[in-house]
């Protein structure tokens, strides 16, 4: 689905399956955010082509963090030679963690290297400025990508349409989380865009629903 001639958005609407939500940023070549699960892949590259979008394009991966879900599925860019991006936090965790917290899932860590680690601040990836956010909380190297031109906030799983990411897992921090869904908060953000669910569009949508969370969920993470 495009958004913009920037930014399109592939839900995975499947709930028999947690997949994530997969976004995809450019014109000419593209970064990919999240690529879900191995064996989901095939499905959201197949809408991207009906966009027009040839997969080939793709020559940049970046995950929001590497919980299997959102993950697992950069193990189809990294063979080919394709880069991938995330925050130094979440290589960490996952060279001290990951396999045993992928084997709790019953599969197997992907091989991968980080080509780059993503650094709190603004910067612009192929011509288009983005603001990066370390918001850890629901793991501890969780980013955050804010496209100003466009106003739209790709969350991860650290805010949802009316919830927030668990913290139960490995490296879960709840007093974490909230600090940095109040930072989120702070954005002029038309367009949430999180890792699960249906989108948040509209200036005072978006703020209704940090509100909803800040009053629902702060008592219980």
């Amino acid at each position: 689905m495009k958004l913009n001639s920037q930014l399109f958005y592939y839900p995975w609407t499947n709930f028999s399956i947690n997949n994530c939500n997969t976004y995809l940023i450019g014109n000419q070549s593209f970064i990919l955010v999240d690529p879900g699960l191995d064996f989901c892949l095939p499905e959201v590259l197949a809408e991207m082509t009906k966009d027009g979008i040839d997969p080939d394009k793709i020559d940049l991966v970046i995950t929001t963090h590497s919980h299997p879900d959102h993950f697992e599925g950069v193990r189809s860019f990294v063979s080919k030679g394709i880069k991938l991006a995330l925050h130094e936090d979440e290589d960490k965790f996952l060279r001290q963690h990951g396999n045993g917290f992928y084997s709790m899932f019953g599969i197997t860590l992907p091989a991968y290297r980080a080509a780059s680690y993503l650094k709190e601040g603004a910067c612009e990836l192929h011509g288009i400025a983005m603001e990066m956010y370390h918001t850890p909380g629901h793991s501890p190297g969780s980013i955050s990508i804010y496209l100003p031109d466009s106003k739209a906030l790709i969350a991860g799983d650290v805010i949802f349409q009316s919830g927030v990411g668990r913290t139960d897992f490995p490296g879960g921090n709840g007093k974490l989380l909230k600090k940095s869904i109040d930072r989120l908060a702070q954005l002029d953000t038309e367009y949430l865009l999180p890792g699960h669910g249906d989108l948040v569009i509209g200036k005072e949508r978006v703020k209704r629903n940090f509100d909803y969370v800040a009053d629902v969920y702060y008592g219980m993470i």
